[in-house]
């Protein structure tokens, strides 16, 4: 899954990885450590300019809502159960299927977190011994510093209760799509800890490659089944992860100092 993540790099900086056409310097975001549900995030997305002579797509980066809220949603309180799409369903689910066909995006990010029980403290859990162990979070990124290029899907929810030139009256969210996780070995696996993302948890976001961002991204690409061929795994060995510190299990803590990495698990965490 994708519950948590570090999205620190520069609007600019974004919109020349991806070719973006527009975004506007309002809509900066500050660097964030600690992504977590319900908060805004930066997303790639192709759409017609509003008010715009032309119909043609334009690439632009956005700030939306994590936490996709359908459009028939009542109201908005379920969005942060929604914050993933399993590849595997995205294409049936009520929820996502319209989005599917018509609204993808790409969540840029450093990369993702992930909480693994260490060998210790699932021993103890199995005796009986603790009942809530601790967990040691890892942070998985690409190998080469690249930017990690999300799957997503966004879609726009109106707020009947408001007027139409209320600036809450529209509210657009987005979800991360997740796919299996990788059983091969990591690009550079950690000395104590697990060797591949598998190891780590069962599910992952699903990483673009840079060949499949154009497709993605295009909205007159509407067949689900030519859809569903995006969403491929990346080629393995792509990926590496490493312990960070446990700081970054509470939400209120922000800044680079979460990415740090650690020699090895600490204390009481060991795999």
């Amino acid at each position: 899954m994708c519950g948590r993540y570090a999205s620190s790099r520069r609007p600019e900086d974004l919109a020349g990885v991806f070719e973006v056409e527009k975004w506007e310097p309002e809509e900066t975001l500050e660097p964030d450590y600690n992504v977590a549900p319900t908060k805004e995030v930066y997303a790639v997305l192709d759409r017609p300019l509003k008010d715009a002579d032309s119909p043609r797509p334009v690439r632009q980066l956005r700030r939306l809502r994590w936490g996709l809220v359908p459009s028939w949603a009542k109201t908005p309180e379920g969005g942060a159960r929604m914050i993933n799409a399993r590849a595997e369903t995205v294409h049936e689910k009520p929820a996502f299927r319209r989005a599917f066909a018509a609204r993808r995006c790409i969540l840029p990010a450093d990369g993702y977190y992930e909480w693994v029980t260490g060998r210790q403290e699932r021993e103890l859990e199995v005796e009986g011994k603790k009942k809530r162990p601790r967990k040691q979070p890892y942070f998985v990124l690409p190998a080469d510093g690249s930017v990690f290029a999300m799957a997503g899907l966004y879609e726009f929810w109106r707020d009947r209760t408001l007027p139409d030139d209320h600036p809450r009256a529209w509210w657009v969210t987005c979800s991360v799509i997740t796919t299996e996780a990788e059983r091969t070995p990591l690009a550079a696996a950690p000395a104590e800890g697990p060797h591949s993302l598998a190891e780590i948890h069962p599910r992952m976001p699903l990483m673009l490659t840079p060949d499949r961002w154009d497709a993605w991204l295009d909205p007159s690409r509407t067949d689900p089944d030519d859809l569903r061929e995006l969403l491929a795994p990346p080629p393995a060995g792509l990926m590496r992860a490493y312990p960070v510190p446990t700081a970054v299990s509470n939400v209120r803590n922000n800044g680079p100092e979460l990415l740090k990495e650690l020699e090895a698990p600490e204390e009481g965490t060991l795999f």
